[in-house]
């Protein structure tokens, strides 16, 4: 294992009272990476080999991580390989929609173990928060039955749904307004009994996007996700931003001419809403999904003219966001059928001309990234998974700077 190849990793410190940061640099890099042996993990992560000896000690105790076969290679000392194990810790996630919620059960590694969906009464949330307990509860009953430490192991609940979130006029339709005023967070810890934390919709499909899509290792992504409305999950710095008050991204809002009677937010133009409305879909049908995929693969004409008005304003927001956020790229990802996103793209191009248009490029400016309907849901529950073992380097200014 002591070869040359580069280890993505994040550095530790060797400073007193960061066992907890190193900690989390050592799992973190054993999921990037694969097995790695201590020697492998000393020096990526530029830790003493004291230190990492200590921490797999207490990673193997704790249920984290196991040892392999011993690997030998040339002439020196054979190294023991260390993975992390996938039942070492389990996560709920959580998409509320409008018209339906979806669960997942998920272990470390970010591998779906259950799922389950159900129809949600429009702007009822009283009526809905019992649907969605009952549906984790069927969840958490398919997980125990396939890991019986599972419940023990369960770290939390990461909640997606449509943002913004608490703004002082939130009648707009768009916003799920009555699920903006109804106490959700404390009736599904009440429920359930876990920890819940809430993110926008965008934001989790980055997240899902960091753990098994095009984001993965991108230290500065941006994923624009084009779903009932728009928004943009923003990865900077290998993390994920979500601002001041968790509204960060939410491009959907972002007006296409100055304001006055004619100006209109991006997402009445070129979200799946719009195009609902344009085809005159129901987005509450069953079918929906297959609806869409249908009208694409028969290039019907209304759906091409909306590909074509969509495209030219999401491309408008690609330069937008090249311009504020350089980032290595922009990922479109979607709860369209992928045929239909894929269209997308191409239509977005060629794109605009901006400071991302470089030469000397690694990553395209945009790709298509995940267009599962499932990966919300999927980034909901990896957020209870970065709380609990992923580095953050915020974390480790404040203990550095901590008082003595």
């Amino acid at each position: 294992m002591d070869d040359i190849s580069p280890i993505r990793a994040k550095s530790g410190t060797n400073q007193e009272g960061t066992s907890a940061h190193n900690r989390r640099v050592m799992i973190e890099a054993l999921r990037l990476n694969g097995a790695l042996s201590r020697a492998d993990l000393a020096r990526a992560t530029q830790l003493t080999k004291q230190a990492v000896s200590n921490i797999i000690e207490d990673l193997e105790s704790d249920g984290l991580v196991v040892a392999l076969d011993a690997v030998r290679k040339g002439r020196g000392q054979p190294s023991t390989p260390y993975r992390l194990v996938p039942e070492g810790a389990f996560a709920i996630g959580l998409h509320i929609d409008r018209h339906l919620t979806r669960a997942v059960a998920v272990d470390l590694m970010g591998s779906v173990l259950a799922r389950a969906e159900a129809n949600l009464p429009f702007d009822e949330p009283s009526k809905g928060v019992e649907i969605i307990l009952e549906l984790i509860a069927g969840v958490r009953r398919d997980l125990a039955g396939i890991s019986v430490q599972s419940e023990k192991r369960l770290v939390g609940l990461g909640v997606a749904m449509p943002g913004p979130f608490g703004l002082k006029d939130s009648d707009d339709k768009w916003m799920m307004p009555a699920w903006q005023k109804f106490p959700l967070l404390e009736a599904l810890a009440k429920g359930t009994g876990l920890n819940v934390g809430l993110q926008n919709d965008a934001a989790a499909c980055a997240t899902a996007e960091r753990i098994v899509g095009a984001a993965h290792g991108v230290d500065h992504a941006v994923c624009l996700y084009v779903g009932y409305g728009i928004g943009a999950g923003l990865i900077l710095n290998g993390e994920l931003y979500s601002g001041g008050h968790g509204n960060a991204g939410e491009i959907g809002m972002a007006l296409l001419a100055p304001a006055g009677p004619g100006s209109t937010p991006l997402e009445h133009r070129a979200s799946l809403a719009s195009l609902y409305q344009h085809l005159d879909l129901n987005p509450a049908d069953s079918d929906i999904y297959e609806q869409m995929n249908a009208l694409v693969q028969a290039e019907d004409a209304k759906m091409m003219a909306w590909i074509d008005g969509a495209a030219h304003d999401l491309r408008w927001s690609v330069h937008l966001i090249e311009t504020i956020f350089d980032p290595q790229t922009v990922i479109l990802t979607s709860g369209a059928p992928e045929a239909l996103a894929r269209r997308l793209v191409e239509a977005m191009h060629p794109l605009l001309p901006s400071i991302a248009d470089r030469p000397a490029r690694m990553l395209p400016r945009l790709q298509l990234g995940t267009t599962d309907p499932w990966s919300i849901a999927l980034g909901a529950a990896a957020a209870p998974i970065s709380r609990a073992f992923d580095p953050l380097f915020s974390a480790i200014l404040k203990t550095r700077s901590a008082p003595a």
